[in-house]
C-alpha cells in the first residue's frame, strides 16, 4: 500500500465571465470558459496510520485549519469510506496567491479528494468526487474532472472544451480582493444575453469579457493600472473577480519577453494554458 503521494494543484483561468442572471436565492447565473494552467501548488499527502486523523503539516496564514478547503475536502471524503481509515498529514507548496481568482482553493480542495481517494483507495467514481466538492464550492467540480469547460448555472453545469492551448502572462497587482463585496456592487453587469458554447470559440474574441472587470477596475487601481500595462501587448483581461490578470500569447518566448519588461513590484508567472489538468496526467500516471 502507498504511503506517500505527491500531486499538482493547477490554477485556472476564467478566458471570459459574463453575468447573465440573478437567481431568487441571490447567486449569480455564469457563463464562462474555464482553462487550466501547467502551473500550481502541489500537495503531499502521507498516510499516518499510528497517528488518526486529518492535519495540514503547516497551517496557512489568515485561514484556521478548520477552514481550510483542504482539511474540509479531506473530512468530507472521509465520511464516505465504510470503515475506518489511516491517519494522514498535507503538507503544501503554495505558489498560487490568495484571492487571486485563479482559483486556487477550489483546486486544493479537487486535488484533496482525487489523491485521498486513490490513497485510501475508496474507489468513488468521477461523478460522486465532483458532488462532494460542489458542497465546497462551485468551482470545485471543474478542478475534479479535470477538463477545461464551458461552465453555467453558478459555474457547475460544465461541458468539455478545447480552447487554444496558448501562452499568458499572469500578473498579480498588490491588492486583495473580495468576491463576495464584488458580486454586491450595484453597478456589476448582471443581465449580459447567454450564448452557446459554438460561439464561445467563433468570430471576434473581443466580444467576450469578464463582466467583474469594469467594478473590479473601480474599487482596485492597482488593477486597473496592470490592465492598462499588459493591454499594451494585447488584449488582458481579469480572471475570475480578480486580482490576477493574464494576457494571452502565441508563443512562450512572446510570453516571457513581455514578462521580463513588467513594472516593478508586481508577482505573478508565465504558464501554458492547457485542456487536460496537470493534476489528472499525474493521476493517469499511477494507474
Amino acid at each position: 500500500m502507498t504511503t506517500s503521494l505527491t500531486l499538482p494543484s493547477p490554477a485556472k483561468l476564467n478566458l471570459f465571465l459574463h453575468i447573465v442572471g440573478q437567481r431568487p436565492d441571490g447567486y449569480h447565473e455564469l457563463q464562462t470558459l474555464f482553462q487550466f494552467l501547467d502551473y500550481g501548488d502541489e500537495l503531499t499527502f502521507t498516510l499516518t496510520p499510528d497517528q488518526p486523523g486529518i492535519r495540514l503539516a503547516e497551517s496557512m496564514n489568515g485561514v484556521a485549519d478548520d477552514d481550510n478547503l483542504i482539511i474540509r475536502a479531506a473530512r468530507m471524503l472521509a465520511d464516505r469510506a465504510t470503515g475506518p481509515l489511516p491517519g494522514v498529514t498535507i503538507a503544501i507548496d503554495k505558489r498560487l496567491p490568495m484571492g487571486g481568482g485563479l482559483g486556487g482553493g477550489s483546486s486544493n480542495a479537487a486535488t484533496t479528494l482525487a489523491g485521498l481517494n486513490w490513497l485510501w483507495q475508496l474507489n468513488l467514481s468521477e461523478d460522486e468526487l465532483a458532488q462532494i466538492g460542489l458542497a465546497l464550492g462551485a468551482d470545485v467540480p471543474v478542478f475534479v474532472r479535470g477538463r477545461a469547460a464551458f461552465a453555467e448555472g453558478v459555474g457547475e453545469i460544465l461541458t468539455p472544451a478545447n480552447p487554444p492551448e496558448d501562452w499568458f502572462v499572469v500578473l498579480k497587482p498588490d491588492c486583495e480582493i473580495n468576491t463576495g463585496k464584488i458580486f454586491s456592487q450595484e453597478g456589476l453587469t448582471r443581465d449580459t444575453p447567454k450564448i452557446t458554447i459554438r460561439p464561445a470559440f467563433e468570430g471576434d474574441a473581443s466580444r467576450y469579457r469578464n463582466d467583474c472587470e469594469d467594478v473590479v477596475r473601480k474599487l482596485y487601481p492597482e488593477v486597473h493600472q496592470s490592465l492598462e500595462w499588459l493591454s499594451q501587448f494585447g488584449p488582458a483581461r481579469l480572471t475570475g473577480t480578480g486580482a490576477c490578470i493574464f494576457g494571452r500569447f502565441p508563443t512562450e518566448s512572446a510570453a516571457r519577453s513581455i514578462w521580463e519588461s513588467k513594472p516593478s513590484g508586481i508577482t505573478g508567472f508565465v504558464a501554458k494554458g492547457v485542456n487536460h489538468s496537470p493534476l489528472h496526467q499525474k493521476l493517469t500516471e499511477l494507474t
